[in-house]
């Protein structure tokens, strides 16, 4: 009888380890976003850049594209830095992120953003914007792992 209790306790706690990996291995990371995008536009306006993802130790070149449609007037650059939450592997930071914004940059001006994308991601970044740009208008990014 003690043999079967003994077996008993021994497979409850194995069972509550294996548990306890399964569920820790099963939540959603984080990583570190750097990007540099290049805006232009006349009414219609695109943007494209790239970057890189760092996640669980590893670095992951990205490229970025856009477009923008509404009042967009000018030229700029952005450099951005954050992280990202909600993912899982790095093809997570990979989608289309939406945005509705107004802004006017002339010279050398802050910038923050946050965005989520299809697959729950949350790109929460700032930077630097240079350049002569006007906006108010709706415009997707879309982020893809190269």
């Amino acid at each position: 009888m003690k043999i079967l209790s003994a077996i008993r306790v021994a497979l409850v706690a194995l069972t509550a380890f294996a548990g306890a990996t399964l569920s820790s291995a099963s939540h959603a990371d984080e990583g570190t976003v750097s990007l540099v995008i290049y805006k232009a536009g006349w009414i219609i306006g695109g943007s494209g850049g790239s970057g890189t993802l760092t996640f669980r130790g590893r670095v992951y070149p990205l490229s970025t594209g856009g477009l923008d449609y509404g009042l967009v007037f000018g030229g700029s650059k952005t450099v951005l830095r954050g992280r990202v939450s909600n993912i899982y592997r790095p093809s997570d930071v990979a989608g289309v992120y939406g945005a509705a914004g107004a802004g006017l940059a002339v010279g050398s001006g802050a910038r923050a953003i946050v965005l989520t994308n299809q697959k729950g991601a949350v790109l929460e970044l700032s930077g630097r914007q240079v350049g002569l740009m006007a906006n108010a208008d709706l415009s997707g990014l879309a982020i893809t792992l190269k």
